[in-house]
């Protein structure tokens, strides 16, 4: 049995032999079959259009200069709270751990302020974006 194929634009034949005859009665090529013809030389490939320059890998951060709200930047496990509220931080200060895949990233705060609320503790599981900790 013979197929066209079409990969990346360009068009080959090939010669397939079932083997499983649950699909039907279809005669095996024989050995007195046409010659084979070699595929044609692929046409000259178009150049690809350039793509996107792609988005900065790795986790989002938690939050900017004069956000509020501190957001899980990955989903994860709450691994250890370092602040309460009523804490004074400082920016770059580490608020909490979070523990994904085995490795822990530490969750710092953008900006230096008074803690308001730390809605998350030790153990808890989170998702990327939700928030964790909240400034005054």
């Amino acid at each position: 049995m013979k197929l066209r194929i079409t990969v990346q634009g360009v068009q080959y034949e090939v010669d397939v032999e079932v083997l499983d005859d649950t699909l039907g009665a279809m005669p095996a090529p024989s050995a007195s079959a046409a010659p084979r013809t070699a595929p044609a030389a692929p046409a000259p490939a178009a150049a690809p259009a350039r793509a996107k320059p792609a988005a900065p890998k790795g986790p989002a951060p938690a939050a900017g200069p004069g956000d509020k709200e501190i957001k899980s930047p990955i989903a994860g496990n709450v691994f250890r709270v370092d602040v309460k509220p009523g804490d004074q931080v400082n920016a770059d200060d580490t608020l909490l751990v979070l523990e994904a895949m085995k490795m822990e990233t530490n969750v710092s705060s953008p900006i230096g302020g008074t803690v308001k609320e730390v809605l998350v503790k030790a153990g808890d599981s989170v998702t990327a974006g939700q928030t964790m900790v909240t400034f005054e």
